[in-house]
C-alpha cells in the first residue's frame, strides 16, 4: 500500500481522511452527518468526503489501495453490514457494499472505538506495544482491545464494551439497561452528574460562582478547575471519580495485562492531573503488582485522529 482512506463515521460529523503507509494523515476532508436520514443518503456523503479528500491530497482515487471505516455499533468485518447502531438508527444496513459500489475500492470495517484503538496502536501512544488497550472517556466509555496486534472483537463483533462491565451491583441507571456500569460511574457525563450532586450538597462551593449558579452550565472540566482553585468540594469530586476510574482500569488491567492502556476523550485531557493519582491507586489494587513487568497507563495521543487513522489501516491487518 501507498495510501489508503480511512472514513470515522459519527453522529455529527463524517470524517475521511488520506492515511500513508506510515499511518499518518496527509489531508482530510468532513461533513454533518445530519441525523436522521437514510442509510443511503449517509453512504453517499461517505463516498463524497473519501473523493473530496483523495483531491485535496492531490492523489486520484487511483492512487488508493482501499477504504476503511469506524462506525458506531455493532458491524459484522464478515459480512460489511452494520447490525445495530441506535445513534444512527442503523439495523442491518450492508455499508461496505454500498461504498464498494461508489467508489470501486475494497472497503474493511469496524466498530469506531475499536478503530479509534488501532489508531493509537499504530501510530499513536500505543505504537510499539504488542498488547493495548484503549477506553475513550466521552458522553459513554468507549474500549478497544488489541491482542498480538489485532483488534479483538469477540465472536458477534460486539466485544470491547468495557464500560458496561459493572463497577457497583444495583448501582446508578446505564444507557445499556444495566444498573451500575462503568460507563455511568467514568464517562464524562457521570463527571458531570457527581458535580452536580456534590454542588447540591454544598451550597458554598465555589462551583456555583463558577458556573453562574445555573447547574446547567457544569461541565467535566468543572470540579477540576475548581480543585485548582482549593475548593474542597472540587476535590472531594475529582477524587470520588478517580477512585470510581482507577476501580475500573484496575478490572480491565486485572483481566488482560496489556503492555499498554491509553485514555482518551475530553477527560483525558486533564493528563497529569488525572494520570497520576489514577496511576497511584491501580499499582496499590491492581493484582499484578509485585510483578516485575506493568501495564503502561498513559494519555491517548491521536485525539479525534485515532478513528480515521485506525479506519485507514484495517486493510493492512491480518485477521
Amino acid at each position: 500500500m501507498n495510501y489508503c482512506v480511512g472514513i470515522d463515521l459519527g453522529g455529527t460529523n463524517i470524517v475521511a481522511g488520506v492515511v500513508n503507509k506510515d499511518g499518518t494523515i496527509l489531508e482530510k476532508a468532513s461533513c454533518k452527518t445530519n441525523l436522521p436520514r437514510e442509510a443511503a443518503d449517509i453512504a453517499a456523503d461517505m463516498a463524497k468526503v473519501t473523493r473530496e479528500a483523495v483531491k485535496n491530497a492531490g492523489l486520484t482515487m487511483e492512487d488508493i489501495s482501499w477504504v476503511g471505516v469506524g462506525c458506531p455499533g455493532t458491524v459484522n468485518q464478515d459480512t460489511g453490514v452494520i447490525e445495530y447502531a441506535n445513534n444512527l438508527q442503523f439495523y442491518d444496513v450492508p455499508l461496505r457494499d454500498m461504498l464498494k459500489n461508489d467508489l470501486g475500492k475494497d472497503v474493511f470495517m469496524d466498530n469506531d472505538a475499536n478503530a479509534a484503538a488501532y489508531g493509537e496502536f499504530v501510530a499513536g501512544a500505543a505504537k510499539g506495544s504488542n498488547t493495548a488497550v484503549a477506553i475513550t472517556l466521552g458522553t459513554g466509555v468507549g474500549g478497544g482491545i488489541i491482542i498480538d496486534g489485532k483488534i479483538y472483537s469477540g465472536m458477534n463483533f460486539a466485544g470491547a464494551e468495557l464500560g458496561h462491565n459493572v463497577l457497583v451491583m444495583d448501582g446508578r441507571p446505564c444507557t445499556c439497561g444495566r444498573n451500575g456500569c462503568l460507563e455511568a460511574y467514568a464517562s464524562a457525563t457521570a463527571l458531570i452528574n457527581l458535580t452536580r450532586e456534590a454542588m447540591e450538597e454544598n451550597k458554598q462551593s465555589k462551583m456555583w460562582e463558577m458556573v453562574d449558579g445555573d447547574l446547567g452550565k457544569v461541565s467535566g472540566r468543572t470540579a477540576f478547575e475548581a480543585m485548582r482553585a482549593g475548593d474542597q468540594t472540587g476535590k472531594d469530586v475529582v477524587a470520588l471519580y478517580t477512585k470510581y476510574l482507577a476501580t475500573g482500569v484496575t478490572n480491565i488491567i486485572n483481566t488482560f495485562q496489556p503492555d499498554v492502556l491509553c485514555i482518551g476523550g475530553g477527560i483525558s485531557k486533564e493528563g497529569e492531573t488525572l494520570l497520576a493519582p489514577l496511576r497511584e491507586i491501580v499499582s496499590k489494587e491492581v493484582y499484578s503488582r509485585f510483578s516485575k513487568k506493568q501495564t503502561k497507563i498513559v494519555e491517548a495521543t491521536l485525539g479525534n485522529d485515532a478513528g480515521v487513522i485506525g479506519a485507514a489501516m484495517l486493510g493492512a491487518m491480518e485477521r
